[in-house]
């Protein structure tokens, strides 16, 4: 009996030993190293206005769109969202290439997508949304398929918007991983900066 208490004490010693190390001291270590080390990071990617108002976040998409649920024609559109491009529910579809749901999503979305830049070929990530459902890119031949639109909606030349997207586009990451890409939050800054 007295061994069996000893063993259990000492269980829930190392137990609470642990929990203050591991699950308290290093996410204040962690958490600190962020804050010295990547700051702007380790906060969310924040945009501020001139003002200091946030207006967005370089690692979220954001929905461009009016109240109605209608694409603002004058700003580039990021890809579809699964969750709605809202941050606290940030999912995907979780459907398979084959359910009925993605396929009608997709075929909306194409629709949606040739209706507001013409038709011609559409990029994937025109028509599907992203793991997350939150990706702040868009591919650059994405990009490229709004500039017209874009254009005629600002009343400028097709190729200040052009300037802007190739301003705006991220090579691939350490030279080699991923594609080329846009993010629509900056580049739409970009824009209203012109």
């Amino acid at each position: 009996m007295r061994a069996s208490l000893r063993t259990a004490g000492v269980a829930v010693r190392a137990m609470l030993v642990f929990t203050a190390v591991l699950g308290v001291g290093y996410m204040l270590l962690i958490t600190a190293i962020g804050q010295v080390a990547l700051p702007f990071q380790a906060n969310g990617s924040l945009v501020r206005s001139p003002d200091g108002t946030v207006v967005g976040s370089e690692l979220l998409g954001q929905s461009f769109q009016d109240a109605d649920g209608e694409a603002l024609p004058q700003y580039f559109q990021s890809r579809p969202s699964a969750a709605d491009y809202d941050s606290a529910a940030s999912t995907g579809s979780n459907l398979g290439p084959e359910n009925a749901d993605l396929i009608d999503s997709i075929a909306a979305n194409r629709s949606a997508f040739e209706a507001l830049n013409g038709s011609g070929t559409v990029p994937a990530d025109g028509v599907t949304a992203s793991g997350s459902g939150l990706d702040p890119d868009i591919s650059v031949t994405n990009a490229q398929r709004q500039v017209a639109r874009i254009a005629d909606a600002r009343g400028i030349p097709v190729s200040d918007v052009e300037a802007l997207v190739t301003e705006h586009t991220l090579r691939r990451d350490l030279g080699f991983l991923g594609d080329p890409r846009v993010n629509v939050f900056e580049l739409n800054r970009a824009l209203d900066a012109l």
